[in-house]
């Protein structure tokens, strides 16, 4: 069984950056981490999690499809932070459920860069599990 231990990061996209990062930086007090302008990427500390912000015309922001919209998503994904656990230990319990995951793949999130692994859930959304680095 997972345990979750708390969000790790919501990615939004948008068409309009400089409003949304005036608005959650600005009016929420969450400040730039950090900025991948080559992928469209603008991350926003918000405690303990993150919010990253891509746009819509930006090589991660072209994988959510079209611009938000009534036919488009603005949220690519959110990423959950579970209990340490061995991917093996995923793995099986993904089979148990008939759960088809993605690879595990080294990406950035609220604790830095991990291991994490991408599932879609019957609405199609992705979600994102993501080991804490908490006693590893």
């Amino acid at each position: 069984m997972l345990k979750i231990v708390g969000l790790d990061h919501v990615v939004l996209r948008t068409t309009q950056l400089d409003k949304m990062l005036e608005f959650y930086q600005h009016k929420l007090g969450c400040p730039i981490e950090r900025t991948l302008p080559e992928l469209g990427l603008t991350q926003l500390r918000a405690g303990s999690a993150l919010i990253d912000i891509v746009t819509v015309d930006s090589e991660l922001g072209r994988l959510g499809g079209k611009a938000p919209q009534q036919n488009g998503r603005n949220m690519d994904h959110l990423c959950l932070q579970i209990e340490p656990i061995s991917e093996t230990d995923l793995i099986t319990l993904f089979a148990q459920h008939q759960l088809r995951p993605e690879d595990f793949v080294e990406r950035y999130g609220a604790q830095g860069f991990g291991r994490s692994v991408y599932l879609t859930d019957p609405e199609g959304n992705i979600v994102e599990l993501k080991p804490t680095k908490e006693n590893l």
